[in-house]
């Protein structure tokens, strides 16, 4: 059974189980609540947990393993020739039968062996989900009527289940903090083998951009320059004209529609700004709008962050303003923006954050063309945008114009990061505690 549709079912099955607990639980007291230690709701929430949690545990333990075994399995029933190649070509071998075996295009027409090899896969593959199917569902079966009979008016249902979602919480929590630390390390570790072939001091000051790298010995361009510098002020510069469109005219919007607009308007123009904020930048790109869509972008984003920092500004602020014979444009300006100043500020070191890893938009817009230049007629390129030009097309994992991509993403990390951690030390350390 598709891992899909197995999930489905046990979402299904922890439904009905939480059904039938809560059911349960009215029975064994002939209806009379008061007599159970918990509402009937944990009761049913304490039977789904244990028929659902640990069969969909079980699913993303068996499918994240189940390629891994049949792969090695496979393998391993292979002739020495094959088992003798290298990793890379090995791996070629596999994604071949793997291909076969989804119906996709193989690189290369399988020979005799690589079809047995193929039809093993893929009967071991039934076998799994075969497997995989009956095993989770008796799991999720069994368990959920086990712990129905365990159904008590004196068991503790209620803290139970918190302290089964608290458990839970803290799992994906965890899994989060992992995939973080994961993605940083992973990072840390290709930048440091790039490192390796290209000096520190000529990727950090270098002033020419040009990854050409040969696939082989003989090819001509086997030699490339990796001075970042260009795609820093690039990024730079792609910023500061974002910021300078968007800064004063979010910021003045965010107090039209904060301060001046009437309801009816607020209550339309708010909702309408935030999901063009939301919109993809690809989209405004994809229709020319070439100096416009980064204003539309950027705008939005500050008319959402700034205009909800304005409101937090408590309502009593602008009454003792007004009380003491101070004008509405005089209360903004003394009052209500010095009050949200550090809130401001944060947002707007957020909004440069997020300009500077823009991507599509600036693949659009301004072209790949490494210029050091602080001309904005000028093509100019980016660090988010040779990312993506670096990890493209047919290149050894290994070579330096590759690894290039991780040592700009560890810069772009390091530099998003510092942004952030200096906008949220505004926010708290200037920020005023009101009653």
């Amino acid at each position: 059974m598709n891992p899909i549709t197995l999930f489905l079912i046990l979402l299904l099955l922890s439904a009905g189980a939480y059904f039938m607990g809560r059911r349960r639980a009215h029975s064994i007291v002939s209806g009379e609540i008061r007599k159970l230690q918990s509402l009937p709701a944990y009761y049913g929430m304490y039977v789904a947990l244990w028929c659902g949690v640990p069969a969909l545990i079980l699913l993303a333990v068996w499918t994240s393993l189940d390629t891994t075994v049949i792969t090695h399995w496979i393998v391993s029933g292979l002739s020495a020739d094959y088992q003798n190649l290298g990793p890379d070509r090995l791996n070629l071998v596999v994604n071949d039968i793997r291909n076969h075996v989804s119906g996709n295009i193989v690189s290369s027409e399988l020979s005799p062996e690589l079809l047995a090899a193929a039809d093993s896969y893929a009967n071991l593959q039934t076998i799994s989900r075969a497997m995989m199917t009956v095993v989770i569902l008796c799991a999720a079966i069994g368990l959920g009527s086990l712990m129905l009979t365990k159904v008590q008016a004196n068991q503790r249902a209620r803290i139970l289940v918190e302290r089964a979602i608290s458990w839970i919480l803290i799992l994906c929590s965890s899994i989060a903090i992992l995939t973080t630390i994961g993605i940083v390390l992973s990072v840390l570790f290709e930048a440091i083998r790039f490192f390796g072939q290209v000096p520190f001091t000529d990727f950090m000051f270098g002033t020419s951009w040009s990854p050409q790298t040969a696939m082989r010995a003989d090819q001509v361009g086997s030699s490339g320059s990796f001075g970042a510098i260009p795609l820093f002020v690039g990024t730079m510069l792609i910023s500061l004209i974002a910021m300078v469109v968007a800064v004063p005219v979010g910021l003045m919007s965010a107090i039209y529609l904060s301060e001046y607009a009437s309801p009816k308007l607020r209550a339309i123009a708010k909702p309408a700004l935030e999901i063009l904020a939301g919109v993809p930048t690809v989209v405004y790109g994809f229709f020319a709008a070439l100096t416009v869509a980064p204003f539309f972008r950027n705008s939005g984003e500050a008319f959402g962050l700034t205009d909800d920092v304005i409101n937090s500004v408590p309502q009593s602020l602008r009454d003792g303003a007004f009380g003491m014979g101070a004008t509405h444009s005089e209360t903004i300006r003394k009052v209500v923006l010095p009050a949200a100043l550090p809130g401001v500020v944060g947002s707007i070191l957020l909004a440069l954050s997020r300009a500077i890893g823009e991507t599509m938009i600036v693949v659009m817009a301004a072209g790949l063309a490494a210029n050091l230049t602080v001309n904005p007629l000028q093509a100019v390129t980016t660090v988010t945008v040779q990312i993506v030009t670096l990890l493209v097309g047919d290149q050894e994992f290994d070579s330096a114009k590759t690894l290039a991509a991780f040592a700009l993403g560890l810069m772009l990390f390091v530099v998003t990061l510092i942004l952030n951690v200096f906008a949220l030390h505004i926010v708290r350390k200037y920020r005023e505690q009101y009653d």
